[in-house]
């Protein structure tokens, strides 16, 4: 198939489908004649794979070690638990510093009287220069 219907297939855009061939997620599609690129149901099973990894937060650097992993029948589960638990927790703190900004952001909203006045703590945090 085409890179328009592995795109559709797949839930991948085409824009992404060239850019996991550039950096050597997805191996490089051979042409047919008329220059379109052909794939394979494999290709479109390891583009999903990318996608469902990439929907887990995933960089592009551990999608690459999981993809190795996954083409490895000797490897071991605990080196996949390895990544996602690190991946989990790389999120938990994700997580924690945005609720921290949330927080921070509705402490100065609430203290911000929204009136006519020029006075506003919103701008007084953000031309701190601490």
């Amino acid at each position: 198939m085409n890179i328009g219907q592995a795109s559709e297939a797949s839930g991948v855009s085409q824009r992404m489908i060239r850019h996991y061939e550039k950096i050597g997620l997805i191996p490089e599609a051979p042409r047919r004649d008329s220059g379109y690129r052909d794939y394979s149901p494999a290709d479109l099973h390891r583009l999903r794979f990318i996608a469902n990894a990439r929907d887990l937060g995933f960089p592009i650097e551990d999608i690459r070690a999981l993809l190795d992993l996954w083409n490895d029948r000797g490897r071991t589960s605990a080196e996949v638990k390895a990544l996602a638990t690190a991946r989990a927790e790389e999120l938990q703190r994700k997580a924690a510093a945005l609720e921290a900004m949330r927080r921070t952001l509705v402490d100065l909203a609430e203290r911000c009287h929204g009136d006519m006045h020029p006075d506003c703590p919103i701008i007084e945090r953000l031309a701190r220069d601490d």
